[in-house]
C-alpha cells in the first residue's frame, strides 16, 4: 500500500478509516451507513488525497482548509511546514467521540519522527484504537 498517498496531509490514517475500509466490505458499509444515518450508497471514500480533499460523506463540497494549504505550499504533510502546528490542526470537542480528528498532531509528530511507512505499519492502528477505546492515564 502507498501509505503516503493513503495518509491525509493532516495526519489522519485513511487506510484505517471504517468508511475507506467499507469500500470492499458490504457488512461494514451497512454498519457505517446506520451509524451515520445515511444511505448505504453514500458510504464511499477513496481517501483524502484521492478525493482531492473533499469528502462528500461529510457534506463537503470543496477541499478542507488543510488540504488547500498543503496544495498551495507544495508539501506532503503539515509536519513538513515551518508553521506546524497551526490553527488548521486545532483540536475540538465537537464530534471527538466519533471522529479521529484530535489525533492529527500526534500522528504528524510520529510521522516526522518515524517516517510515514514505519508509522503506518507500526503505530497508526494503535493510535486510532487507543483514541477510541483506551483509558486516559496520567
Amino acid at each position: 500500500m502507498d501509505y503516503r498517498r493513503m495518509t491525509a496531509p493532516c495526519g489522519l490514517d485513511c487506510f484505517n478509516c471504517p468508511v475507506y475500509l467499507a469500500r470492499d466490505n458490504e457488512r461494514l458499509r451497512a454498519a457505517v451507513a446506520r451509524t451515520l444515518n445515511v444511505p448505504v450508497e453514500q458510504v464511499v471514500c477513496r481517501g483524502c488525497r484521492e478525493e482531492n480533499g473533499t469528502i462528500g460523506l461529510l457534506g463537503m463540497t470543496e477541499p478542507c482548509n488543510v488540504y488547500r494549504c498543503i496544495q498551495k505550499k507544495g508539501l506532503d504533510f503539515c509536519c513538513d511546514c515551518p508553521d506546524f502546528p497551526c490553527d488548521h490542526l486545532h483540536p475540538y470537542a465537537d464530534k471527538a467521540a466519533e471522529r479521529p480528528h484530535n489525533t492529527k498532531v500526534f500522528n504528524l509528530c510520529l510521522i516526522k519522527k518515524m517516517g510515514v511507512e514505519k508509522w503506518a505499519e507500526t503505530k497508526a492502528r494503535s493510535v486510532r484504537d487507543t483514541y477510541f477505546r483506551g483509558q486516559f492515564k496520567l
